[in-house]
């Protein structure tokens, strides 16, 4: 059996005792990051378990081992932080244990995605997951064209050394559009920062320094 196990996106009190009750039961945990889950389990004084990796540069070797253990062992799938599967290549086992028929149970928890969402402002009827935009700007043009044809607020992962140059793009083509910049959720130092393009832009433009991980909501209405 595999579990699916949302862990904290900052905050660790976000876990849910669910996701710590089955982290213990597990048989061995598959992980993107062995070590940054493994100071998981010990802040929450889970006993040690066996680490497996499973990420992009392991995961076609790794995937046939883990499949032939879920058939009789129970697994437990966490990513670096939130909910395994997005953007992450946790969904590439999920399918697999889907094409198995492998038993699945999913346990939820906290996701950027939504939180993000939930205090941004910006319409939540229908928004698009994008993940991280095309480095070049023709293509990052037409992933954003895809949020203004559906109608929905566009949901984005940006790095800090890129969201000031992604902005004035987002400005310069579309300098109507309401943007917020949600910055280190759930942690000390969280920020939402709101506005037009052009007002989020010049506000970018004044710090010295842009850190931590952002998600990038844009919308067109």
């Amino acid at each position: 059996m595999l579990s699916i196990v949302a862990t904290p996106i900052g905050n660790l009190g976000d876990i849910t005792f669910r996701a710590v009750a089955v982290l213990r039961e597990a048989d061995f945990i598959i992980a993107e990051n062995p070590l940054h889950t493994a100071k998981l389990l010990k802040h929450f004084e889970i006993p040690k378990k066996e680490l497996v990796q499973f990420a992009d540069h392991n995961e076609h070797k790794a995937l046939p081992k883990i499949l032939d253990r879920l058939e009789q062992e129970h697994g437990a799938l966490v990513s670096d932080a939130g909910t395994p599967g997005i953007s992450d290549p946790g969904f590439r086992l999920v399918r697999a244990c889907v094409e198995k028929g492998i038993q699945i149970q999913n346990v939820p928890g906290t996701s950027a995605i939504i939180t993000a969402l939930a205090g941004a402002g910006l319409p939540t009827d229908r928004f698009l997951f994008v993940g991280f935009l095309p480095k070049t700007e023709p293509k990052l043009l037409q992933a954003l064209e895809s949020g203004l044809q559906t109608e929905s607020t566009l949901v984005i992962y940006e790095s800090p050394q890129r969201i000031s140059k992604t902005v004035d793009i987002i400005t310069k083509t579309y300098p109507s559009a309401q943007l917020v910049v949600a910055r280190e959720l759930t942690k000390l130092h969280e920020e939402f920062i709101r506005g037009g393009a052009v007002e989020v832009s010049t506000l970018l433009k004044k710090r010295s320094s842009i850190k931590g991980e952002i998600v990038l909501l844009v919308s067109f209405k």
